[in-house]
């Protein structure tokens, strides 16, 4: 008899649990238009951020002869990776955003880092110097750094807690399918009216995306805050203070691993394929275009990647799931800039590792999932955008550092090969982390 009960209680407690897996909360009209607003904010992001790496080459060479330089092969990559790395430092500096959107709210601050860098990205068609670009890339860099960390947290706080894991992967797909946008541009509007051109397509969408951001509610939960964030210490030094300041450093430093390696390889995929593909006989044009058909197979794979991250966060755990897309990382550069490159015909299988290294790229999204369930709402932002930003300053001086070794030995490929070893050092970083599997969002 008692068998039997127990057998029917199991049976009872079985179907809820499947019925409770089907039963979705249904998201109001808000959350909706506040997700979209924010993932339109973040793929203009990805966009003007990827830009950049697209007409490196031909901006450099125009600007190069007007700023008193020559514009030889080796002037341009040392310069572009200055240009580079001083986005990353204004990257780096964004991390200002974070305290703001502790005390005014997330959707106004949201607005601000969107118009920063839209304006300033646009601004850089009218660049006539090497230094004017390079001063609009730096202005750009604060604000698309800001983007990140403000969308990340106000879809976590506004989405209901069964459904913010996806909603990371979802938002976290808006960066990717950016610099697939940016691709196309590149392969119609770059390819036919120049660099400037493309640089100027930054500016155009971003209103839309403004105008649907103030129309969109704060979250409850940073309501609900407000009044405790008044009477505390300042967000900043509460994350890096008592035993806030440990899961601070730690998720710093794991971001760190994955911008110096992504960027990496990211930055210098466009450049690597024209080599490739001018080696096989392509004309300049032509090489372009494959270009951009290259970074839209790595788009690709990295948005499949973002997708799968929830699913694979929520069966394994956090710590085991970064585990595993570090890996991919560090074999996936190693075996495209290491090995493919320097194929005789390279190019066909340079660029099928290039979407198994977009896939494992997409270890981001599991930050967009992971950061907001180690903080509370009064400094989820502050140090949403601490954690994401401080790297940028690390991974600034590793990517000059890669420009001056591409520079010196004259490839691209071993170079950008080595910044796999950062993916094996950041597993040995992992187990210092929080496993947050199955934990609400603290308040």
């Amino acid at each position: 008899m008692g068998v039997v009960y127990e057998a029917s209680i199991r049976e009872q407690m079985t179907t809820a649990t499947a019925l409770t897996a089907k039963t979705r909360t249904r998201l109001n009209r808000n959350q909706i238009v506040g997700f979209w607003g924010a993932w339109a904010g973040w793929t203009l992001d990805g966009m003007d951020s990827f830009i950049y790496a697209l007409v490196l080459a031909p901006a450099l060479t125009e600007l190069l002869p007007k700023s008193g330089y020559i514009a030889t092969s080796g002037n341009v990559g040392l310069a572009g990776s200055i240009l580079f790395a001083l986005f990353l430092l204004g990257w780096g500096l964004s991390f200002i955003w974070g305290p703001l959107a502790d005390r005014f709210g997330r959707t106004k601050v949201l607005a601000a880092t969107i118009f920063t860098f839209a304006v300033f990205t646009g601004l850089a068609a009218t660049a006539q110097s090497v230094w004017a670009l390079a001063l609009y890339r730096l202005i750009a860099g604060v604000g698309i750094g800001g983007e990140w960390a403000l969308a990340g947290t106000y879809v976590a706080e506004a989405w209901p807690e069964d459904r913010r894991k996806m909603g990371a992967g979802y938002l976290q797909t808006g960066y990717y399918a950016g610099f697939f946008l940016a691709a196309a541009l590149n392969y119609t509007v770059g390819a036919h009216f120049g660099w400037r051109a493309m640089f100027l397509t930054g500016v155009v969408p971003v209103v839309a995306s403004i105008i649907v951001l103030t129309r969109v509610k704060e979250s409850e939960k940073w309501k609900n805050a407000g009044v405790s964030a008044t009477q505390s210490k300042p967000p900043l030094a509460a994350i890096l203070s008592g035993t806030q300041a440990k899961r601070t450093l730690v998720a710093a430093a794991l971001l760190t691993v994955a911008i110096i390696g992504l960027w990496a390889g990211a930055v210098y995929e466009p450049s690597a394929v024209i080599q490739l593909a001018t080696k096989a006989g392509m004309t300049p044009i032509d090489a372009g275009k494959m270009a951009s058909v290259a970074t839209g197979l790595l788009s690709i794979g990295t948005i499949l990647g973002c997708l799968a991250v929830p699913p694979i966060a929520e069966k394994i755990g956090r710590r085991k799931t970064l585990a595993v897309y570090f890996v991919g990382m560090a074999a996936s550069i190693a075996a495209s800039f290491g090995w493919a490159f320097y194929l005789p015909n390279g190019l066909a299988p340079f660029m099928a590792i290039l979407f198994v290294l977009g896939f494992f790229g997409g270890n981001f999204a599991l930050f967009s999932l992971w950061l907001p369930e180690q903080f509370e709402t009064r400094v989820r932002a502050t140090a949403f955008a601490f954690c994401t930003s401080v790297g940028r300053f690390v991974g600034a001086g590793v990517n000059f550092l890669v420009g001056a070794a591409v520079l010196r030995m004259a490839t691209l490929g071993i170079p950008i090969a080595c910044t796999a070893i950062a993916f094996l050092l950041g597993l040995l970083l992992i187990p210092f982390a929080p496993e947050t599997k199955g934990q609400r969002l603290p308040e």
